[in-house]
C-alpha cells in the first residue's frame, strides 16, 4: 500500500492569531483560507511539502456536536488538553529559540525523553499542544 498523511485537523478560536502562529512563528505557508457563515477554515503547510497539511478549523463548526459538546471542546482547548500534532526539525535548539523569542507559550524546553526522542513543546494560541521533535 502507498498511504500518506494528506491532511490533518486543528481547532482554532481567533483565525487571525492562528493564521499569524502557523505562518509567522513556524513559517508554513499558507494554502488556503477560506470563509463561510462568518468562520474560516485556513489550510497551512511546510514549505516544499506540498502533499501534507494542516487544516485550521472553527471548532464550533463541527456538525452533529450538540451544545454542551461544545462547551466541553472549549473548556479542553483552554486548558490544551483536546488537540494535538507533531512536527519535526533538524534543528531541535533553533527551531526553540524561534518560538521561544515568538509569544508562544513554553511547555517544554528542548529534552531527551526516556522514549529515545529529542522534543519541545508549545501549545498554540488555541490551547493545542504543538510537539516539535528532533529528526536527523
Amino acid at each position: 500500500m502507498d498511504i500518506s498523511i494528506h491532511q490533518t485537523f486543528l481547532p482554532h478560536d481567533d483565525p487571525d492569531t492562528a493564521l499569524a502562529f502557523y505562518r509567522d512563528t513556524l513559517g508554513f505557508e499558507v494554502r488556503n483560507d477560506v470563509g463561510y457563515n462568518g468562520m474560516r477554515w485556513i489550510t497551512v503547510g511546510p514549505a516544499g511539502h506540498a502533499g501534507t497539511s494542516i487544516v485550521l478549523h472553527p471548532a464550533a463548526a463541527t456538525p452533529g456536536i450538540t451544545d454542551d459538546e461544545r462547551r466541553t471542546i472549549t473548556e479542553m482547548m483552554a486548558k490544551g488538553t483536546y488537540a494535538s500534532i507533531i512536527l519535526a526539525t533538524e534543528d531541535l535548539d533553533g527551531t526553540f529559540e524561534r518560538l521561544q523569542a515568538s509569544d508562544a507559550e513554553v511547555v517544554q524546553e528542548p529534552t531527551d525523553q526516556p522514549y529515545g526522542v529529542r522534543d519541545c513543546a508549545f501549545r498554540d494560541p488555541a490551547g493545542n499542544m504543538v510537539r516539535i521533535q528532533e529528526v536527523h
